[in-house]
């Protein structure tokens, strides 16, 4: 796998972690699903809605997406940094809402394991996002851990499932 584009310097203000999923499914399939900026409803499961608010998907598309009740946020911004089709790197900002991650700026690439019968996928998410005031280090990392995890868990579930079709 390449870490080049997982590089990021965090300041004293600021966490990130790296988390890594398998999936058996090929790239392509796994790739159609996650590049879709317009669409994350189709994979991430606390999302309610996506609005496009700039843009048609492509680098420097900005989106509003509507969170389902019960999580500590209503609504997020988000612009799409970088979506490289070849490389298959996506890179994302969150750039308002009402959410605790602030400043938050996530990088996902996308690794074929050679050799496998049917493919199988590794897919590779990194971040960087401001510790707000009166959290920890720690807490700020785990909560993003856990929706990253829970978002790359339902991406294995959702093209698993339609690579057996």
């Amino acid at each position: 796998m390449t870490t080049q584009y997982h590089n990021r310097n965090i300041s004293s203000n600021q966490c990130g972690s790296r988390l890594v999923q398998t999936i058996d499914a090929p790239l392509s399939l796994v790739w159609s699903i996650l590049r879709r900026f317009d669409n994350p409803q189709a994979y991430k499961q606390f999302i309610k809605s996506c609005t496009m608010r700039a843009g048609n998907g492509g680098k420097g598309s900005v989106r509003e997406v509507i969170v389902v009740s019960g999580l500590p946020a209503a609504t997020s911004t988000e612009r799409l940094d970088e979506l490289d089709d070849d490389s298959h790197v996506m890179m994302v900002s969150f750039i308002g809402g009402d959410h605790r991650l602030v400043n938050y700026r996530s990088t996902t690439t996308l690794h074929e394991i050679e050799g496998i019968s049917g493919g199988k996928t590794v897919v590779e998410e990194s971040y960087v996002v401001d510790v707000p005031a009166g959290n920890s280090e720690e807490d700020t990392c785990s909560f993003a851990d856990t929706i990253i995890g829970c978002n790359l868990r339902s991406l294995a579930r959702v093209t698993e499932q339609m690579a057996k079709v």
